[in-house]
């Protein structure tokens, strides 16, 4: 009998995608067949089918997803993904979030879609790693004390747990610099606990640098592509997070012959600025025994100056002497000449009108005076200059 209730295409497809997408089988599903009916498209996306004794289930692959290189009609692969509907065709298909050529192994392809998962969501971006500290004080390790107890907790999400805790609580103690992630060689069974999701976003998720050492060099997990810097084994992650005692020995050493060698270079530098500003100096300075010639030649040109100088001026001196001899009345006198005064007043006689008749004179000669005419013996001698 019908059921009374009619529903619309549209309900019945959302019903059928929200059972389909919220079932835990189907959310999460790795599924073996053989590739059929391979068409990709001009966008990158592959649509095709899987066959496997008799059955066929529709899947779609989208550009850039894991292991696309794989698909090839024929091939027998293994393919992990979600089951999704498709209201618009009406189809259920498994959308493919990884491809590996079957014999790979679930595990395999299970890393292939985690590590592509993470990858898209930035944990193994270069530009977030964080260098390690140079000098740290306190280092955290997150392994195991002993071979045994690792036997326990190989059982993946068990042993996950552990390591995502003991990474947590690293960060909450906040003691270490740095923290080591390490595990010894091991097939990707016994790593697997080291590629889970767990594990991968507990080390993304720390405040604290993280070192990853697990297995050997060819092992490489989800551990080591978040943290911060990998290193191939658990001893090279121990020589990775601390420093190298004689690297740093030779550093210093090094930087001691560089510091000697440039303070030696500073002094030769030194040393030829002051070879260079001292011939400066010399070739500035005054030559002093020039200096000392040149005195001289000027004590001697200037004695000789000062000499003819007074040699001159006795000369001068001497001619003026003669000159004023010539000038002395007691010279003219004694050159034969005389001076004839009047007795009233004593007045030179210059001229013969000067000298009424019969008046007394007095005549001075180099020898002495006389009187013209003689004095009487009587008259009264007239003072005389």
């Amino acid at each position: 009998m019908l059921s009374p209730v009619v529903y619309s295409v549209k309900d019945v497809a959302g019903y059928l995608k929200e059972k389909l997408e919220s079932d835990n089988l189907l959310s999460n599903l790795t599924v073996q067949g053989e590739i059929a009916n391979l068409r990709t498209v001009a966008s990158g996306h592959s649509y095709f089918s899987l066959r496997g004794d008799g059955n066929s289930i529709r899947c779609v692959m989208f550009r850039g997803r894991a292991g696309q290189e794989y698909l090839e009609s024929g091939q027998e692969v293994l393919v992990g993904g979600t089951f999704t509907f498709y209201g618009p065709s009406g189809e259920a298909n498994l959308q493919v979030a990884a491809a590996l050529p079957v014999g790979s192994g679930a595990l395999a392809l299970e890393l292939v879609r985690l590590r592509q998962q993470l990858e898209s969501e930035g944990l193994f971006d270069p530009s977030r790693k964080r260098p390690l500290p140079e000098f740290p004080g306190v280092i955290g390790v997150v392994t195991s004390p002993s071979g045994a107890v690792w036997q326990d907790i190989q059982n993946g999400e068990r042993a996950a747990g552990q390591i995502a805790a003991a990474i947590s609580r690293l960060n909450d103690e906040g003691a270490a610099d740095v923290i080591i992630v390490a595990r010894g060689g091991g097939s990707l069974e016994d790593l697997w606990c080291f590629n889970t999701e767990e594990v991968g976003r507990s080390i993304f998720a720390s405040g604290i640098p993280v070192v990853s050492g697990i297995g050997h060099e060819t092992d490489h997990t989800i551990a080591d592509d978040v943290a911060d810097r990998r290193a191939p084994t658990p001893s090279a992650a121990a020589e990775l997070a601390t420093p190298d005692r004689l690297q740093l020995l030779s550093n210093i050493l090094g930087g001691l012959q560089q510091s000697e060698s440039a303070m030696t270079n500073r002094i030769a530098r030194l040393r030829n600025s002051c070879a260079l500003t001292n011939q400066r100096l010399v070739r500035s300075a005054p030559d002093v025994g020039s200096r000392r010639r040149q005195v001289d030649d000027l004590a001697d040109r200037s004695a000789a100056t000062l000499l003819r100088r007074i040699d001159l001026k006795k000369r001068e001196i001497a001619t003026l002497g003669a000159r004023l001899n010539t000038l002395d009345p007691a010279a003219t006198l004694r050159r034969g000449f005389a001076v004839v005064n009047r007795y009233q007043n004593a007045a030179v006689v210059t001229d013969p009108g000067q000298v009424p008749p019969g008046d007394l004179l007095y005549i001075t000669v180099a020898g002495g005076t006389l009187d013209a005419p003689p004095q009487h013996p009587n008259r009264s001698a007239h003072p005389r200059k």
